[in-house]
């Protein structure tokens, strides 16, 4: 509620100071000298009251009050508690802000635990990845080994990886060649590449990962598929990206899939020959390429088809030995 006008509190006022002598003054009797209503007279007199510039003495009359005189009795008291104030508040501030040691020391000590996390539940590492790829910024890297994913993998992660890019995040995919010949892949790589994400491929293996904005990375448990490594300790982070670089510069650009497989499919049989030059079984050069034991064996026949070679043993020597070379009647 508002006071009264200010003119009517300097009527009153002026009229108090003027019968300053007087034993008897009242509300009623200043309404009835000035001629002001009652009313405004009263809340006249209970604003000056309040502000100390009228008092009521022993008999109940109202007397005026010297501004400095009013400004000591009624804001005094209130510099004092205000001084009172800000000292409790002061020594609580010290008393409090003595404890910030101990919280630096146990928050750099969760935060450094909290550089590698482990992840060893399916549905965790997704939601972990969901949450870093909705809060990316500038870059997300993925290499996804194996060849082809599954159709569930590609379903869940479409819309994700869409959002991001609507964004105007970048993203850079990293496959194996043998996820060209992937329908499902195939199908999700053409996808992403009109979004704009860049995709490549690389004939040989190479770890599981994800890195957001050169901040965290994700990398897989080798014992456990189902289970992941959350990184968030800076030199490691750039460690990972700094190796994902030289993966990406060696990797064929992929600009869709439909008539991309024949330029790949060269590489793909270089790294068997590779392979089975150094002695690995069939079903290992199948996990390393990302392919099926049984598409791994159609090639290596293949191989051994060309070479005149009756065996994998004979078939690796002959790859082995120089143009020209002798030996191989001993195979």
């Amino acid at each position: 509620m508002s006071g009264p006008p200010e003119a009517n509190l300097r009527t009153v006022y002026e009229y108090a100071l003027q019968c300053a002598a007087e034993e008897t003054l009242s509300a009623n009797s200043i309404s009835g000298r000035t001629g002001r209503p009652s009313a405004q007279v009263g809340d006249a007199v209970r604003e000056l009251l309040g502000m100390g510039l009228l008092r009521v003495g022993p008999g109940g009359e109202l007397r005026a009050v010297a501004p400095e005189e009013a400004v000591a009795g009624v804001v005094g008291p209130l510099d004092r508690d205000i001084r009172t104030r800000r000292a409790v508040a002061e020594r609580k501030r010290e008393s409090i802000m003595a404890f910030l040691p101990v919280f630096q020391s146990s928050q750099y000590s969760r935060e450094r635990e909290s550089r590698f996390e482990v992840l060893e539940d399916l549905g965790q590492v997704r939601g972990v990845i969901t949450d870093l790829a909705a809060r990316s910024r500038t870059e997300i890297l993925t290499a996804q080994p194996g060849g082809g994913r599954d159709e569930g993998s590609l379903k869940e992660a479409e819309p994700r990886d869409q959002e991001v890019l609507d964004r105007g995040v970048r993203m850079r995919v990293l496959y194996q060649h043998t996820a060209r010949f992937s329908p499902y892949t195939a199908v999700y790589i053409d996808r992403m590449l009109e979004l704009g994400a860049q995709v490549r491929t690389l004939d040989d293996h190479f770890s599981r990962l994800l890195v957001f904005d050169a901040e965290t990375a994700i990398i897989s448990l080798p014992a456990d598929p189902q289970g992941a490594v959350v990184i968030r300790e800076p030199h490691t982070v750039a460690f990972i990206v700094e190796t994902y670089e030289r993966l990406w510069l060696s990797a064929d650009a992929c600009t869709g899939t439909a008539g991309a497989r024949a330029g790949v499919a060269g590489d793909v049989r270089q790294a068997i020959v590779r392979l089975l030059v150094e002695g690995m079984t069939d079903a290992s050069i199948a996990t390393r390429l990302g392919m099926s034991v049984r598409t791994c064996r159609r090639h290596i026949a293949d191989v051994m088809e060309e070479l005149g070679a009756q065996s994998r043993f004979q078939a690796g020597y002959l790859l082995a030995s120089p143009p020209g070379g002798t030996g191989d009647a001993h195979a």
